[in-house]
């Protein structure tokens, strides 16, 4: 039996809950990335695949964009975002990691990294 994989019904609130918090370096990527800036390609913010929420997703390439902030660096943190990659690379995507500060520090390096994965 198909379930669902993308944007269940049942995390709308949830996605939509996190479009209107995002982070500083969320939103510096988003105003990079959005309205096709990048290769002409499309993204969307706070994407789900499966019961994950990504920050990012170009769907046409399967990449996922995930920002890293200090959270992240507890061992538990550390564990979950291991077996969130797992599943979604089980399913197809590609995902990269980058350090929220890289978005501030070096913007066009992160562009850089981005459009690697979209040729």
């Amino acid at each position: 039996m198909f379930e669902q994989l993308f944007n269940k019904p049942e995390m709308k609130e949830r996605r939509r809950a996190l479009r209107k918090r995002m982070t500083p370096a969320e939103v510096a990527l988003w105003s990079m990335i959005r309205k096709r800036q990048l290769e002409g390609k499309r993204f969307l913010r706070q994407y789900s695949v499966g019961y994950y929420i990504v920050d990012f997703c170009c769907p046409e390439h399967k990449l996922v964009i995930e920002l890293d902030g200090e959270v992240h660096n507890s061992e538990e943190a550390k564990a979950y975002d291991a077996a969130r990659t797992l599943f979604l690379e089980s399913v197809g995507f590609t995902v990269l990691r980058f350090e929220n500060l890289e978005v501030f520090d070096y913007p066009e390096r992160t562009l850089d990294e981005i459009r690697r994965y979209l040729k």
